[in-house]
């Protein structure tokens, strides 16, 4: 899609025609997901959408689902830049299916620490991986007629105190580390949004700080519209600022007090007439703003219901090349020539009948239905019989109700009612819903109702204990068949309201059901009280809630028991072992990187009656994994969308090789991990490593992770022959031959790094400087082209304020990851 964008005089035009009132209107958004439109000068509504891996569109409901795209990191460890376009690509005809012109992502900050919380959305530790995955997927977006809003601006790599911290960093990291994903992302993809961050650099928050125009407007041209985060804009001191545009609206700080200002003087006009040309200048990239000249609108593709089959099967395909297989002692693949087909095969671990196929908090979409391992491979190995047993609990909370367990008690249809009413018992807002885990945005009529309800007829398939609850803020009555099982009041702390009313805190009671008897359940949520943001503002419209259950675990010994008989009879074992809602999500950090409950234990007792044992590791950053030693293999699978067990079936039968490299360094132990703190104190946090983040200050560190930056496995094996040097305009053009060895046609990826032993300033051991992907068939010389750029070989200069280059020699390394080396050669500058 082609879209028209006006020039600078079509501006001053519009703008003209606008009241200093109408132009304030505008700069704060007119309700928890849109831009107010304004008939004076031709603008429609433009509607935004959390994105960074679907498009949930302007509504959280199961009603109207998205399209279930792999996590970031899956993304980031394909080190593929053309898949990443192809991502972005789908995601913007997905904006477009439900209707939205703004999609808020990617999510460019870094893995600064494998203890942050939110990593699983976001790509790499690397800023040049990060930079180079990013800037494809906006220009997948872009070209397809959907703005994207890289995020968050800037070093908010960190979830504790999120709203208030201050992060200090050197100049010179901040330039060559933090700033550089979002520069390239506005140099050469041209984004048309960004999206400024909660946190303080430097003790100013971001929305008000001097980086908004310095380097991002002035220095590298940024045309387009900052977006607050939601509630990110505290005071007029953002409007005086390069900050555009306060969300959510229509209350804000600006407003009647921003009009009042700019007629005292406080404010200069030529300020909020800037934000307003750079709002009408979005509008008109993605088709939401009439010609000056009356020519026909952009045409702007109208939403529609069905999610397109090619971008599921995409999503599979990023999920099998992202898969990073980091130990293989021969287990791997499950079929193939030389291998006798398993008859048996015991796929072990609630992570393997209940993955999580995304992370939590405002990047969740909704799918339509998602694939999980164990039905994966039954599908891939119709000849064997594949056994699941729970093993070990990962999920804490409540889990919502399977759909074909619970009924409408008025429509009999599979499901519940859920209910807004008055005092009085009068509907406000009365639905039948298919999910039992449900989620209002800033469209909860919370205002006008004094009690939210939910009644199903559950009808449990065994029969026994089970666990009842729910997920809620606030007080909640739970009764079955009308009696009170469980009366309740939950609360948390106000310093994140927004990430806790999406993952709430949870309650249970224990009661007895009978296999086959229906029992009517009932949920009674007064809505009084409603919490309050540190502020002392509430967030009306906004609701989150699950009506759910969960296993009856009195000894947790038993479930491991079940899962080693299983292990001991089969010809393979597959544990799937993961992380839960709570560990990694929107919010908060981790406290440690240990898997969740008792699944090393699990691990250890499968491996010990059966030596083909495959551990798939389902979470969206580093976990700590002490028996990866003594597993046959180990294959890392982030979160992998909705075909996610699909892909696992089809890596691990040897369908589909396993085309990841890591994105980011996974530890042996968290003692080793050299950059680790992600908690302020005394509200600041101090980025005191300088440009040592990652790889970098492992390598400095000398310590030894379980898997370096850059490491994967494939089923074929590489030998790297020979590296020529030329140079290249700037840079130079690295030209790597390298053989297939192996028996199968296999994927590889070259990575070219860069040392300089004797520099007069201080420098990484050796930094990412570029890669090529290439895929060869068995015995096939291939030629790998790895164009190291300008910038690999510059530093910022915090005396000058600019990038340098310091004269001499530089040793170019060829090597399968950050650790290691295969080839080099001599680079004179």
């Amino acid at each position: 899609m082609t879209s028209t964008t006006p020039s600078d005089a079509d501006l001053d035009v519009l703008v003209g025609r606008l009241t200093l009132a109408q132009k304030v209107r505008l700069l704060t958004g007119a309700d928890f997901w849109s831009m107010h439109a304004e008939p004076a000068v031709g603008l429609r509504t433009v509607v935004l959408s959390d994105g960074p891996s679907g498009v949930r569109g302007a509504v959280w409901d199961e009603r109207d689902p998205s399209l279930n795209l792999p996590s970031a990191t899956a993304l980031g460890a394909t080190w593929d830049p053309q898949l990443a376009y192809r991502y972005g690509a789908a995601m913007a005809h997905e904006a477009r299916r439900k209707g939205v012109d703004v999609v808020l992502g990617p999510t460019i900050n870094l893995h600064r620490s494998p203890l942050g919380g939110r990593h699983f959305e976001a790509y790499s530790e690397d800023p040049l991986l990060t930079a180079e995955i990013a800037d494809a997927l906006v220009h997948g977006l872009q070209e397809n007629g959907v703005a994207a809003c890289p995020k968050h601006y800037v070093a908010n790599d960190f979830e504790t105190e999120r709203f208030t911290a201050s992060v200090e960093v050197s100049d010179r990291a901040l330039h060559e580390l933090y700033l550089q994903p979002f520069e390239r992302t506005v140099t050469d993809a041209g984004a048309w949004s960004i999206m400024s961050a909660y946190n303080a650099v430097d003790g100013v928050t971001m929305s008000e700080n001097h980086l908004l125009r310095s380097p991002l407007k002035d220095d590298w041209g940024f045309d387009g519209v900052v977006i607050s985060d939601w509630t990110a804009v505290r005071s007029l001191d953002a409007a005086r600022a390069a900050q555009d545009l306060v969300m959510p609206g229509p209350e804000g700080p600006w407003g009647a007090a921003l009009v009042a200002a700019v007629e005292a003087g406080e404010v200069p006009l030529e300020a909020v007439d800037e934000k307003v040309r750079r709002l009408l200048l979005l509008a008109a990239r993605v088709g939401a703003l009439e010609p000056v000249d009356g020519s026909a609108p952009t045409e702007v593709v109208a939403p529609h219901a069905e999610i397109d089959p090619d971008a599921v099967l995409l999503a599979r395909e990023v999920e099998v090349r992202g898969s990073v297989l980091v130990r293989n002692d021969g287990a791997l693949p499950l079929l193939g020539p030389d291998t006798t087909p398993p008859r048996r095969v015991a796929v072990l671990g609630q992570s393997a009948q209940r993955p999580r196929t995304q992370g939590g908090g405002s990047a969740t979409v909704v799918p339509t239905r998602t694939v999980s391992p164990v039905e994966g491979l039954r599908a891939a190995m119709p000849d064997a019989t594949v056994v699941h047993a729970l093993g070990a609990l990962v999920h804490e909370g409540v889990l919502p109700f399977d759909l074909d367990t619970v009924r409408d008690p008025e429509t009999g249809e599979p499901g519940v009612r859920a209910r807004f009413l008055t005092g009085a018992g009068k509907p406000v807002l009365d639905e039948h819903r298919f999910a039992t885990d449900l989620m209002w945005l800033g469209n909860a009529p919370t205002r006008g109702s004094d009690v939210f309800e939910v009644v199903t007829d559950f009808t449990p398939t065994t029969t026994g204990p089970i666990e009842l609850g729910f997920a809620v803020i606030g007080r909640t009555v739970l009764s079955v068949d009308d009696e009170v099982v469980l009366d309740e009041t939950l609360e948390v702390d106000l310093a994140d309201l927004g990430a806790a009313l999406m993952a709430p805190p949870a309650a249970t009671a224990r009661v007895d059901v009978e296999a086959g008897r229906t029992y009517r359940l009932r949920w009674y949520h007064p809505l009084v009280g409603i919490p309050s943001m540190p502020d002392g503002s509430d967030m009306p419209g906004v609701l989150g809630f699950t009506g759910g259950w969960r296993p009856v675990v009195d000894f947790p010994a038993d479930l491991i028991e079940e899962a080693v008989a299983l292990a001991r009879d089969a010809d393979v074992a597959v544990v799937v072992v993961g992380t839960n809602e709570k560990v990694e999500s929107e919010g908060f950090d981790r406290s440690d990187l240990r898997l969740p409950g008792l699944q090393d234990d699990l691990v250890r007792a499968v491996a010990a009656v059966n030596p083909r044992t495959v551990v798939v590791v389902n979470s969206g950053s580093p976990v700590l994994m002490p028996w990866r030693d003594d597993v046959g293999a180990v294959l890392l699978t982030w979160f992998g969308g909705q075909e996610y067990g699909n892909a696992v079936a089809e890596v691990l039968t040897g369908d589909q090789e396993p085309g990841g490299r890591l994105p980011t360094t996974w530890p042996a132990t968290e003692q080793d991990v050299p950059v680790l703190d992600v908690t302020p104190r005394d509200g600041v946090l101090r980025y005191d490593e300088g440009i040592h983040i990652g790889y970098r200050a492992w390598l400095r560190s000398g310590a030894t992770p379980a898997y370096p930056f850059g490491h994967g496995l494939g089923y074929t094996t590489w030998s790297y022959d020979a590296v020529h040097v030329d140079r290249a305009g700037a840079g130079v053009l690295a030209r790597v031959g390298l053989t297939n060895t192996g028996l199968r046609r296999g994927r590889e990826v070259v990575q070219v790094y860069l040392e300089r032993d004797d520099s007069a300033v201080e420098r990484p051991a050796r930094w990412l400087a570029g890669w090529a992907v290439v895929t060869a068939d068995p015995g096939e010389h291939v030629i790998a082209e790895v164009l190291v750029g300008a910038r690999s070989f510059q530093h910022w200069d915090e005396p000058s304020a600019s990038w340098a280059a310091e004269p001499g020699e530089y040793r170019l390394v060829v090597s399968r990851d950050a650790a290691s080396t295969e080839l080099s050669a001599s680079v004179v500058r």
